[in-house]
């Protein structure tokens, strides 16, 4: 019984033990800086016994505050240096090329021939562009006499057959360029009533007053040439214009004036209306205005150079730039040359009855060939049968295999 006594005193007494060194483990020991200083306690015999751990604990590190990741950064990179800003070293960029000089116009001759421009708006822009194209032939000279509201129907707002003989006595001109109808697309009045668009008495009349401007031209002896009319943006404008360039050129065949046909200048392949496409150098450009009737300056350059061409085969020398009048003033200065430094030999004139004189009888080739030194291969071919040795290097040369 005793031994089961002391045996129950014993599992309660390990039993305190364990709950007290439980207590005495987890109870928390803080140390401040202050305290970590002090020195420990000593030791004593249940420590020892039980554990053999340390009773105090180091105090945590003290926790520094950290900055964010960009503020630290900027804490760690070196301090920029306050420099004064150096100007960019950029390279100097190439200077455009300089546009070509426009050359001045020349100054025209007294005796130079006039082109007469005559017609509507379309005319006036033709007889522009003409002028800058004959700017430097002293021989040409463009006068423009155009109306741009103006037309061969409305006769009433200007009459070109009572307008047009009289330009022509002011300007007496070698060369009559006609550009004129797209204005001409309305009611027509007449001595016998009023003649609507597109009816057949309409065009009828309109023939004999094309007739009737080209007459009074031609009937002068002044060339005449006849500007037709450029497509147009609108479908029906256009059908028109190819109507009224079919009067126009069957009047000129019949009064001797001639057609000029720049419809091609203002087309596509398939024939249709164009704003951009080839100026007069190939190069592509605007060559119709907004409104799809009126042309841009490249159009007008390009129209001008239709007739340009005509123009000039009609002025001939006269339009050539390097045309000059040849005066007292301009005449080159005459070089004599100085007299030859040899002595002149006489010479006995030759008569051509007597041969005799020039130390012979005979013409040159009478007297027989002479006899060759060597025979040539004809001869050997003709005379022998023999050729020949063929020469080296040829494929009939059999001398090297015969060495052989």
């Amino acid at each position: 019984m005793k031994v089961l006594q002391n045996m129950g005193g014993l599992r309660i007494f390990r039993r305190c033990m364990v709950i007290f060194l439980t207590l005495l483990l987890a109870w928390p020991m803080h140390w401040d800086r202050a305290s970590a200083q002090e020195p420990a306690p000593r030791r004593n015999l249940l420590d020892m016994i039980f554990g053999g751990g340390r009773r105090y604990i180091d105090p945590p590190p003290p926790m520094r505050e950290v900055a964010p990741r960009r503020q630290r950064q900027r804490e760690q990179r070196p301090p920029r240096r306050n420099r004064a800003p150096a100007a960019r070293a950029s390279a100097p960029r190439p200077a455009p090329p300089p546009a070509p000089a426009k050359p001045e116009p020349v100054e025209k001759l007294e005796n130079a021939r006039s082109i007469l421009v005559v017609g509507d708006f379309l005319a006036g822009g033709l007889g522009s562009e003409l002028q800058t194209a004959f700017e430097q032939s002293p021989g040409v000279v463009v006068e423009e006499r155009s109306n741009g509201s103006s037309g061969l129907v409305r006769q009433d707002y200007y009459n070109w057959p009572e307008q047009l003989p009289t330009a022509l006595d002011e300007v007496k001109p070698a060369l009559v360029v006609v550009m004129i109808g797209a204005n001409d697309r309305q009611q027509m009045k007449t001595q016998g009533g009023q003649l609507d668009f597109p009816a057949d008495d309409w065009f009828r009349e309109y023939e004999r007053r094309v007739r009737e401007i080209g007459t009074i031209v031609t009937d002068r002896g002044i060339p005449l040439l006849w500007v037709g009319l450029p497509s147009f943006q609108s479908p029906s404008l256009m059908r028109d214009a190819v109507k009224l360039n079919g009067i126009y050129r069957a009047e000129m065949s019949k009064i001797g004036g001639e057609f000029v046909d720049i419809w091609d200048g203002f087309v596509d392949e398939e024939g249709k209306f164009v704003i951009t496409g080839s100026d007069m150098n190939g190069q592509q450009a605007r060559l119709r205005g907004s409104d799809g009737i009126g042309f841009t300056t490249a159009g007008k350059r390009k129209l001008a150079f239709y007739v340009e061409k005509y123009a000039r085969r009609h002025l001939g020398e006269m339009a050539s730039p390097e045309l000059v009048e040849l005066d007292a003033s301009n005449l080159p200065e005459l070089q004599i040359l100085p007299p030859s430094p040899t002595a002149a030999v006489p010479v006995q004139p030759i008569s051509l009855t007597d041969p005799e004189l020039d130390g012979g009888s005979e013409l040159l080739g009478a007297a027989p060939l002479p006899a060759p030194i060597v025979e040539s291969p004809r001869d050997m071919l003709v005379k022998r049968g023999e050729l020949p040795p063929a020469p080296t290097g040829r494929i009939d040369d059999y001398r090297r295999s015969e060495e052989r």
